[in-house]
């Protein structure tokens, strides 16, 4: 006979599973188990006619070592994501350190940095698509006065991806504001009052007392500025195609691109499984490097 205890834990096991199942079967069906078949067909050559798919587990990505295009997108993955993150991590923390104080006008300065964030990536793309049109375009028209002449932003190799760069920027680090924002309302007034007792200057107080205690946050932005700096696809689409001349392409694009444009599913597959592992990699590093180094009060 079960001891009533044990029954008791049984039936509390059971409902913690019952909670935990619909979230577990959405992330089966759309997490684990495509991420599951995306890796094994990176294992398997794609089909043509005569020559069925076979099992090559090397094969795919042997094709990726050989690819120039691979190569390319990579280093302008990392080029973006360089610039990226620092930029978009550097003005959330100016924004939300510019709103946190008792200014007029306030609020109005929140919802101006924030509304770019709520703002359809589509709708954002063909924004700043006129903005950067040569000749007419708002950008030319600013920097007419100083001497400039018309510049085809997007359309010039050496400043598409540097334009890019500008837009995620813009588009991005309201959302961060918010986080920053919010962990600088969450410090003691205290500090700030021992500070100006001290003799303290502002610049010393932000630099040795607000920085450190905004590192749990740093962190969690800069994870998710991470993944960020990797999931960029439609924004190329609107803005490049990923021009010119590749100059605009990056990892998760190339992945679109192969897949639902030339229709190689495997390469497309072994393309996904190199930038998982990528991920992967930089989040064993922000976890188990950066991670060590936060200090949670």
């Amino acid at each position: 006979m079960t001891p009533a205890w044990l029954a008791g834990e049984r039936r509390e096991a059971l409902q913690g599973w019952l909670l935990v199942l619909p979230a577990l079967l959405f992330l089966t069906a759309f997490t684990y188990w495509p991420t599951l078949e995306t890796a094994w067909a990176s294992l398997h050559t794609a089909a043509v006619p005569g020559h069925p798919s076979r099992f090559a587990p090397l094969f795919e990505f042997k094709s990726l070592a050989r690819d120039p295009v691979f190569w390319q997108v990579l280093r302008n993955n990392f080029y973006y994501a360089l610039a990226l993150i620092p930029a978009t991590m550097a003005l959330a923390l100016a924004m939300a350190l510019a709103v946190n104080g008792r200014i007029p006008g306030r609020a109005v300065l929140r919802l101006a940095y924030f509304t770019p964030t709520v703002l359809p990536m589509i709708a954002v793309a063909n924004i700043w698509l006129f903005f950067f049109t040569p000749g007419y375009g708002l950008v030319d028209k600013l920097l007419a006065p100083f001497g400039f002449g018309s510049w085809n932003w997007l359309g010039e190799s050496s400043t598409a991806l540097f334009a890019v760069i500008v837009i995620a920027v813009w588009k991005q680090a309201g959302f961060y504001m918010i986080f920053y924002l919010a962990a600088l309302q969450s410090l003691p007034v205290e500090l700030a009052e021992a500070a100006e007792l001290e003799g303290s200057s502002r610049v010393n107080y932000l630099r040795r007392v607000v920085w450190p205690l905004l590192m749990p946050t740093t962190l969690f932005v800069f994870v998710n500025a991470v993944i960020d700096a990797f999931r960029l696809v439609d924004q190329i689409v609107v803005l490049t195609h990923g021009g010119p001349d590749n100059a605009t392409a990056i990892l998760l694009y190339y992945v679109y691109q192969v897949g639902f444009q030339y229709f190689d599913a495997h390469y497309a597959s072994a393309l996904t499984m190199v930038l998982l592992a990528l991920l992967g990699l930089l989040a064993w590093f922000q976890f188990a490097v950066l991670g060590r180094r936060v200090h949670y009060r």
